[in-house]
């Protein structure tokens, strides 16, 4: 077994990146305090071919030093935008034909394994890392996904849930033959 080189990976480069088809998936993150969890799901956005990535609220913006770290360059790739209010983002988004589901455990929430990815325009809204999603967020989604968890924590890292979440949608849109 042997690491492959980049040349090797065959990876897009930014104009390339720019013009492929993307997963019809925004991301939305309400109220992410965490520098390295913003540049995370950037460059995972990158990863799986995120349309877009609309940050809200207290959620910084690039270019930042602490985004960057871990970004690793996926601001330049993935497009984004803030809203100063995460319902602004999903008043918009919904306007636009959007199926939005928040990712939070709710009383209602459905398992991830048994979501089914619509080839369609879908929204999926990642909460603060204390708080989760806010009830004024919740209240204007569509629906609620959840991760089923076995271990003694209530939840997961908000970047590592959302490498989950999208893993689960890019399979099933490459499944569909949109890759």
């Amino acid at each position: 077994m042997k690491q492959l080189s980049l040349a090797q990976l065959n990876r897009l480069d930014q104009e390339s990146y720019k013009a492929v088809k993307k997963m019809p998936v925004v991301l939305v993150l309400d109220n992410i305090r965490s520098l390295h969890n913003i540049g995370s799901i950037f460059r995972t956005a990158d990863a799986f071919r995120i349309s877009e990535v609309f940050l809200c609220g207290i959620t910084a913006c690039p270019p930042h030093r602490e985004i960057h770290k871990t970004a690793l360059g996926a601001t330049d790739s993935v497009s984004w935008r803030y809203f100063e209010a995460t319902e602004d983002a999903l008043k918009y988004l919904k306007s636009d034909g959007y199926m939005v589901f928040a990712v939070e455990q709710t009383d209602k929430s459905k398992l991830l394994g048994d979501v089914r990815f619509m080839d369609g325009n879908t929204a999926l809204v990642f909460g603060n890392e204390v708080e989760g999603v806010s009830e004024s967020v919740l209240s204007l989604c569509d629906d609620a996904i959840e991760i089923p968890q076995a271990g003694t924590k209530h939840s997961l890292n908000i970047s590592v849930c959302a490498g989950i979440v999208l893993w689960h949608f890019f399979n099933e849109w490459k499944q569909m033959g949109n890759l």
